[in-house]
């Protein structure tokens, strides 16, 4: 694994939130790992929206299933970031947006689409959170 920029936040004895590089030994004695998750096209695709508009689209996805993550389909051809725009290019994380607004739609009629809209919707706020920060440059884990 290679390194973290930056470090990452260890929690060791006496260095409470002590900085150190991912793989490295701390002064506690303990290694740093760094976890990071895999995601697969569909969850890749989710873009990363202002956090008004997340929140408007976990709304939608609570109440009508599909439908935020459809309007979020629309904000990558309007210009939202998303992990595989470089990848893949703008109109195929479109495409892939809105399969997953369709088959939410499909599948919410024995729960499973509703409940994964609603998640869907939740990792919008979370991008569009971790973006916030990011921006304003302000720590994570604060």
């Amino acid at each position: 694994m290679a390194p973290k920029e930056g470090g990452g936040r260890v929690k060791t004895g006496d260095h409470l939130g002590a900085k150190a590089i991912a793989g490295a030994p701390t002064a506690g004695g303990g290694v740093v790992v760094e976890v990071r998750e895999k995601k697969g096209s569909l969850r890749a695709a989710i873009p990363t929206m202002p956090f008004p508009l997340a929140v408007i689209c976990l709304f939608l996805n609570t109440f009508i299933p599909g439908l935020g993550t459809f309007i979020s389909a629309f904000t990558v051809l309007c210009g939202a970031r998303s992990e595989l725009v470089s990848q893949r290019g703008v109109c195929c994380v479109f495409w892939l947006n809105v399969a997953a607004a369709f088959i939410q739609i499909l599948t919410a009629v024995i729960m499973v689409g509703w409940i994964m809209s609603i998640f869907w919707g939740m990792d919008m706020v979370i991008l569009a959170i971790s973006d916030g920060y990011r921006d304003q440059g302000l720590p994570e884990d604060v």
